[in-house]
C-alpha cells in the first residue's frame, strides 16, 4: 500500500514539474497548414531560432498511418519575422492524410510534435469542386461525348438529362460502393468489379426509365435513345472505378458522384445555351452539326483549363 502511494506521489510530482514544458510546447505552434502538395507552413507564437528551424535534420515527418516511412525535406525557409517556417518536400504529399511533424531543439525543447491535416469538410468539398470544375469529366477527360452532343441541342432537354444523369450517378455510385466494400473485397472478387458496376448502372437506369415513362412522358420522349445510352456512358462507369481505386468512404463517394453529375449537367447547360444561339447564326454549311459542336466544346475545354491547379482548402 505504501509503495502504491509512493508511486502516485512520484508521478504527480513529475507531471507537475513537466507541465510547464508541455504547455510551452503546445503553445509554441499556433498554426500549421498545407500550402501545396509539396509545402507545409508552420506558424509559431513568437520568433524562433533560424539555425534550428532551417536545419532539415531537426525534422521528423511522416503520415500518421505509416510512422516507419519518413518523408524527406528538400529545404526549410524561415520568414523574415522569424515567426513562420515553410517546409519544402522532395516528393508530393498526400494532403488527404494527417501528417505528424516533430521538431528537435525548437525553443530549447527536446521534441515539439504536432500534426498537419486538412479540414475533412473542406476535403469533401474539394472532391465535389474537383469533379465539378477542375476535373470535369466532359471538358477535361472527354468522357460521355455521345450523350453530351446528343442531348445538348435544347436547354430543356439538357437540364432534364443532366438532372436524371446526376440522380442515376449518385444512386449507382452508392450501390457500387456498397457492393465493392461489402461483397467484392471480402470475397476477393475484385476482378468482377467492372461487370458488377455495369450491372448496377443498368439496374438504376432501368428503374429511372420506368419511373420517368410514367411520371413525365414528354421528357422521356425527348431523351429518345440517349437515356438507354447512359448505361454505356463512360462517366457513369468511371466514377465507381475511381472510388474503388482511391478507397473512398461513403461520404467521399457521394461527393464524387454528385460533383461528376453536376459537372455533366453544367456541361450540358453551357453547350445547349450556345447551341440555341447557333441556330440563329449564319454558319457555313460544312461546319453545321457536329463540326461546329466540337469546335465549341473545344473552346469550353480550353476555358476549363483555367481551373487547373485550383485549391480551395
Amino acid at each position: 500500500m505504501n509503495l502504491a502511494y509512493t508511486r502516485y506521489i512520484v508521478l504527480t510530482a513529475l507531471l507537475f514539474l513537466l507541465a510547464p514544458i508541455f504547455a510551452r510546447a503546445e503553445g509554441l505552434v499556433v498554426n500549421q497548414k498545407f500550402i501545396s502538395d509539396k509545402e507545409i507552413q508552420v506558424t509559431f507564437s513568437g520568433p524562433v531560432d533560424k539555425a534550428v528551424t532551417e536545419n532539415i535534420q531537426n525534422y521528423t515527418i511522416y503520415e500518421e498511418p505509416d510512422p516507419d516511412i519518413r518523408l524527406e525535406l528538400s529545404s526549410a525557409v524561415l520568414a523574415d519575422d522569424g515567426k513562420s517556417v515553410t517546409l519544402f518536400f522532395k516528393e508530393p504529399l498526400n494532403t488527404a492524410k494527417t501528417h505528424v511533424i516533430t521538431v528537435h531543439g525548437l525553443a530549447g525543447i527536446d521534441k515539439t510534435t504536432f500534426t498537419v491535416s486538412k479540414s475533412y469538410l473542406g476535403y469533401l468539398f474539394g472532391i465535389l469542386i474537383s469533379a465539378l470544375l477542375i476535373n470535369n469529366f466532359v471538358f477535361t477527360k472527354y468522357l460521355g461525348l455521345c450523350v453530351f452532343f446528343g442531348t445538348s441541342k435544347k436547354k430543356d432537354t439538357a437540364k432534364g438529362m443532366g438532372v436524371v444523369f446526376t440522380m442515376v450517378m449518385v444512386v449507382s455510385a452508392l450501390m457500387s460502393w456498397f457492393f465493392y466494400n461489402f461483397i467484392l473485397i471480402p470475397f476477393d472478387l475484385n476482378f468482377l468489379q467492372i461487370v458488377v458496376f455495369i450491372g448496377l448502372v443498368s439496374l438504376t437506369v432501368q428503374a429511372v426509365d420506368t419511373i420517368l415513362r410514367k411520371v413525365n412522358p414528354i421528357l422521356f420522349n425527348s431523351f429518345g435513345v440517349y437515356l438507354v445510352l447512359v448505361i454505356a456512358n463512360c462517366v457513369i462507369i468511371a466514377v465507381p472505378l475511381i472510388l474503388a481505386n482511391n478507397n473512398y468512404n461513403v461520404f467521399e463517394t457521394f461527393m464524387l458522384a454528385l460533383g461528376a453529375g453536376g459537372g455533366f449537367l453544367l456541361a450540358l447547360y453551357l453547350m445547349s445555351s450556345v447551341s440555341e444561339r447557333m441556330q440563329l447564326a449564319n454558319i457555313p454549311k460544312t461546319f453545321k452539326g457536329l463540326p461546329i459542336a466540337f469546335i465549341v466544346a473545344g473552346q469550353f475545354a480550353m476555358a476549363f483549363l483555367g481551373f487547373s491547379g485550383l485549391q480551395l482548402f
